[in-house]
């Protein structure tokens, strides 16, 4: 199996799992750098971020040299903005075909729900995830059952 994880993150707990992930699978990573940074302040991040995700846009990305058609196993990694996937892994998503990939997904929110994230993703990729995974704020340990979720998970991808 040769793996990759794609991921996005904004505050780090998206590429601290991305991290996990690929370490435990022997997979390469491709972090998503938007040309245009999004806000981080608290407030105006909400709003920038929930907007961009609401109206499905989709920024400019900083070129990368991975080639997505060199692996068989795709692992998507995104924080939840309103309910949905960041908006620089949708750019990547458009972009690029997954079909004939096995893909799998996780999801970084601040709440208790993905919302529509992991049904976007499988629109976006036209393929139906093999397993997907919600973890609750990683960073701050609100999410007692971190490690079991990121270790069933991991086991899922093997």
């Amino acid at each position: 199996m040769k793996a990759l994880v794609v991921y996005y993150s904004l505050e780090g707990n998206t590429k601290a799992i991305a991290a996990q992930v690929a370490a435990a699978v022997g997979a390469d990573t491709l972090e998503l750098v938007p040309s245009k940074a999004y806000p981080t302040g608290k407030a105006t991040k909400f709003l920038w971020g929930g907007k961009s995700a609401v109206m499905g846009e989709s920024p400019v990305l900083e070129p990368y040299s991975v080639k997505v058609g060199d692996y068989d196993t795709v692992i998507l990694g995104t924080p939840v903005w309103a309910s949905r996937c960041a908006p620089p892994l949708r750019s990547f998503l458009t972009q690029q075909s997954l079909v004939g990939k096995r893909v799998f997904a996780f999801a970084c929110a601040a709440g208790k729900s993905a919302g529509k994230t992991f049904d976007q993703l499988e629109e976006l990729c036209g393929v139906k995830l093999s397993a997907s995974e919600l973890f609750t704020d990683p960073a701050s340990g609100r999410d007692p059952m971190k490690d079991e979720k990121l270790k069933a998970f991991i086991q899922k991808i093997k």
